[in-house]
C-alpha cells in the first residue's frame, strides 16, 4: 500500500463563512421573490376572475399563503371559500363542468407568472454566489 492521498484544504474557515453569510442574504431574498410570485399569480387571477356573471365574488376569493420550514419557502394559491365569497366555486369556474366551459383564471396566470419567477431566481442566485 501507497502512503495515499493527503488533502489541505487553504481557507477552510473562510469559505465555510461566506456560504453562511449567502444562506441567510439567499433566505431573506427568496421570501421575497415567492411572496412578490404569489401576490402577481393572485392579482392576476382576481383580474380574470372579474365579472364572471353568476360568480361576481369569486375573484375577491383568491388568496395565498407562505409557508417555510427548513431548506424550503412554498406559497399556495388559490380561491379559499368563505362565507362572504364565492371560492368553492374555483374549481368549478376553472376546469368547467359538462354543462359550463371553462374560465382559465389560475392556470394561465401561473403560466403568465413562471418566466418572471425563474428569471427573479436566477438573479437571486447570481447576487448570492457571485
Amino acid at each position: 500500500m501507497g502512503d495515499g492521498v493527503k488533502v489541505s484544504i487553504v481557507g477552510e474557515k473562510e469559505l465555510v463563512a461566506e456560504f453562511e453569510d449567502a444562506r441567510v442574504f439567499t433566505r431573506s431574498e427568496a421570501k421575497k421573490v415567492v411572496s412578490k410570485g404569489s401576490v402577481n399569480i393572485k392579482s392576476a387571477t382576481r383580474r380574470r376572475w372579474r365579472g364572471i356573471k353568476h360568480a361576481p365574488r369569486l375573484g375577491l376569493s383568491v388568496s395565498y399563503d407562505m409557508t417555510e420550514g427548513e431548506g424550503y419557502i412554498t406559497s399556495t394559491i388559490g380561491p379559499v371559500d368563505e362565507p362572504y365569497n364565492q371560492g368553492f366555486l374555483g374549481g368549478i369556474i376553472e376546469l368547467g363542468t359538462p354543462h359550463s366551459p371553462p374560465v382559465p383564471g389560475l392556470l394561465p396566470s401561473l403560466a403568465e407568472e413562471e418566466p418572471r419567477f425563474a428569471a427573479a431566481c436566477d438573479a437571486l442566485l447570481a447576487k448570492a454566489f457571485p
